[in-house]
Formats: C-alpha cells, structure tokens, sequence
C-alpha cells in the first residue's frame, strides 16, 4: 500500500546525502518534496500541514545545533531521516494496537462500520486472532435485514473453529446481541464479538440500532472497520461513528491492496482514536495488531525484522527449526529439505510482503528483475516432487536420463533442472559456511531482542 510514498520518500532522503550539513536551503527542498508526497498519498491537507511544520521545527533546531558529517553528528540525510521517521510514529499516537485493557468478562467488542467494509469477515478474523491467544470468543450477528448476513457469519466462524450465538427466531438485533453476552457469561467464554449491520450511508435508524446495542451491551471495544481503498471517505466515516456512537479504535482492512495509504496516516490525527488492527489479506490469519514503529519502519525503507521474526515464528515448528540447524551443522542439508523451507516461506505470507520486511528491500520497484516471483518457486517445487527419494537426499546421482525425466515429469525443461541443481549445490556450500542459521524460529527470543534493540537504535 506504502509503495509510492515509500519511494517519494527515500528518493528526498537520497538527495540530501550528497550535503555536508543541514542548512535552511535544503530543507525547504526536502520539505516540498515531502509535502508532494503525502498529498499524493492522500493524507488529509491539515495533517500535512501540522506535520511539515514540526518536521521543519525540528530540522531548524538541528542546523542551530550545527549537527553535521564533519562534527560527528548525524549526517543530512540521517537527520531528516530521524525526524521524519519520529513524527510519522507520532501521527499514530502512543498507543500501541490490539485491545485495550479490560477486567470485565466476557469483554464485548463491538464491530462497527458502513456496509462494504468487510465487518464479517474482520468479524471471524479477531475470534482466530482471540482464539491464537487462548481465548474463547463468541460471535453474534445483529444484521438482520442484510439477506444471508447471519448465515455469512456462520460460515466464517465454522472455519475459525469459532461457536456463534443464533437463537431460532431472534431477529431483534438488541436481543440478539443481549442474547449472545448472556450465554458467554453463563458458558465461560472470554470475549463476544457483536457483527452489527452496516448501511450504504450514514442513516438515523443505524445510529439508533447501534446505540441501542451498546445501550445493552455495555462494551470494552467499539471497532470501527474502515476499509482503506476508501481513503478520507473512511476517515469522515470514523469521525462521523466517533461522534455519534463512540469508537475505541479503528481496523483497516484491504491493506495490501493499492491504495496510497493516507488513510492510516491521518485516523489518529483526525478521528481522534487509534489504529486497533490491519487486515492485509483473505484468510483468517491476515489480521494483525497495528504497530506504529513497525509501519513507519517498512515506509522508510528500514524493513520491519520483528513482524518478520513473528512470522518466521508462527510457520516453523521449535523441534523443525533444531533438526535443521543440526542437518546444516552437519553438511547433511538435502533437496528434500529445501523443498521444506519453501513450503514454510509461503506459510509466512506473500513474498513482496516478506521482501518489505527485510530492510533496504522494502522498494520492490528498486529491485527490477529481482522481484520476487511466486511462480518460480512453484517451479523449483515441482521439479523437486519430480524427483525420486533417493535423487532428492543424493542430487549428485541425477544423470543425464534422470534429468530429462524430472524435466518432463515436472513439466519444466532441462535447462531449468541443471540450474536448480547448480544453485543448490552453491546454496550447500554457502550453508556450510555461514552453519546455524536455522535458528531464528528456535532463538527467537534472542531474535527478537536484537530486533527490537535495532529497532530502538534508528531513533
């Protein structure tokens, strides 16, 4: 979604490394520049505004301190880069994203939003992601006058292994809703998630819907999902809900689509509520509590090594991760393994996705020939399943006969089976020497303090 401001951006900063120090001259230049690209990033005008002065502030302070290359300070480039980096993570406030705090229970988490914007899904989403943290979430549906909006719900939270509350015959959404907290206070569960209906606009009767089910409900969370394709038209929406019902924190969905982002960059500052989670995805897992840091970071071209970590940490089993570090300790790292790990790098998500993540690679447009192709890794993959057993943990017996049968059977060419074997013979060679990296699913404790010490050090 960054991608193009993202590219603004790093494109200011280049031009500023060539200069030994910060002068006033350079900042304007750097300032219009910045200010061209959060426009076109559709970030509300008051917002730019708000947020070029304090940038310039705070550049103006740095030449009076006469931070510069020759002194031992940061360099140009640096220190704009510091600045902007820390005011971008202050557009999104302090708090971090997910729930906020709560003794009560079942806490009551209300989905808010207007229709479109993807609350059933969300919906079935925040129960997986609940049910990932050991909780026992219910859902309800208050939609009764979308056709087949109960039945969608159902749908999504069969397949998050997720219980719904749908009383036969209950079609008074307060009730439902009422319904629902009643049977988790009297069945344990920790959390309700309410799917309230949505309209094409705005309308009384769906403001009044709505805070009749708060009315009843007496909710810890009220989350509006916005869907970020939409840009300021989801922000007025927000500030609309703010106004009228109340909203806690605001989940965007959609955000691996093509939008230019400004909606993220001007909720907080607008809305006056914080960014509680981000869809980036169709399937249940794709639904991740917002972190600030981590965004700015991806944007700036620093990359993002904790969600990173995280992911890795989710998609390789602790025991997997050791047997592999063991298997490269011994030189004994086979075709069949490597076969493994590309199964468990598509578990971690798209890889322009992954490539973000890794810092100096979030520009995929920087990258050229060398972005990434899920194709070919479909590619390797079936060459490999063509092999037999043996072939895959001993590639050295695979002749010229052999070759042509993986090809066929694979429906690649020989070509393709010669290159896959020459650089896996390279990969071994360069596994032998660099040993235990396979640890970062196992270490990743480790990991993920380095991590986040790096991440602290940027600042």
């Amino acid at each position: 979604m960054f991608e193009s401001l993202s590219t603004r951006l790093q494109d200011v900063f280049k031009t500023l490394r060539g200069e030994s120090r910060l002068t006033p001259e350079n900042i304007e230049v750097a300032l219009r520049e910045i200010r061209l690209a959060l426009l076109e990033a559709d970030v509300n005008f008051k917002v730019v505004k708000a947020f070029v002065d304090r940038v310039r502030d705070r550049a103006m302070d740095a030449v009076t301190a006469n931070k510069d290359v020759l002194r031992g300070g940061l360099g140009p480039s640096q220190e704009v880069v510091k600045i902007v980096r820390d005011e971008m993570v202050a557009l999104f406030g302090n708090a971090e994203g997910g729930l906020q705090a709560t003794t009560a229970r079942p806490r009551v988490i209300v989905m808010l939003g207007l229709q479109g914007a993807g609350k059933t899904t969300t919906s079935g989403k925040l129960a997986a992601w609940l049910k990932k943290q050991g909780k026992h979430p219910l859902l309800v549906s208050t939609d009764v006058k979308r056709p087949a909006a109960i039945q969608q719900l159902n749908v999504v939270a069969e397949k998050a292994g997720v219980r719904v509350h749908d009383p036969a015959g209950v079609m008074d959404p307060v009730a439902r809703a009422r319904g629902a907290v009643a049977e988790a206070t009297t069945l344990g569960f920790d959390a309700v998630i309410v799917d309230t209906a949505g309209r094409l606009h705005i309308d009384d009767e769906l403001m009044a819907e709505l805070v009749a089910i708060k009315t009843a409900t007496a909710p810890s969370d009220l989350l509006f999902v916005a869907d970020a394709m939409t840009g300021q038209d989801a922000i007025k929406s927000a500030g609309e809900f703010n106004a009228q019902v109340g909203v806690t924190g605001v989940v965007l969905t959609k955000m691996d689509g093509d939008a230019r982002g400004g909606a993220a960059l001007s909720v907080v500052s607008v809305v006056g509520v914080p960014i509680a989670f981000v869809g980036s995805g169709e399937t249940l897992t794709d639904l991740e509590p917002f972190h600030p840091e981590r965004v700015v970071s991806r944007v700036l071209g620093m990359g993002d090594v904790l969600s990173l970590i995280e992911r890795a940490e989710a998609a390789i089993d602790v025991e997997d991760a050791e047997k592999l570090e063991q298997k490269l300790r011994s030189n004994d790292f086979t075709l069949e393994d490597f076969r493994d790990q590309l199964k468990t790098i598509r578990k971690m998500g798209p890889l322009e996705q992954i490539m973000g993540m890794l810092p100096g690679m979030g520009n995929l447009k920087a990258l050229a020939e060398n972005k990434p192709d899920e194709k070919q890794i479909s590619r390797i993959e079936a060459i490999i399943s063509s092999m037999t057993p043996e072939e895959r943990r001993k590639q050295h017996i695979i002749n010229g006969s052999r070759r042509k049968r993986i090809a066929k059977g694979s429906g690649t060419s020989v070509e393709d089976v010669n290159r896959l074997l020459k650089q896996f013979v390279q990969m071994q060679k360069m596994l032998k020497q660099l040993g235990g990296m396979a640890g970062l699913a196992g270490g990743g404790k480790n990991a993920r303090r380095q991590a986040m010490q790096m991440l602290r050090n940027r600042g």
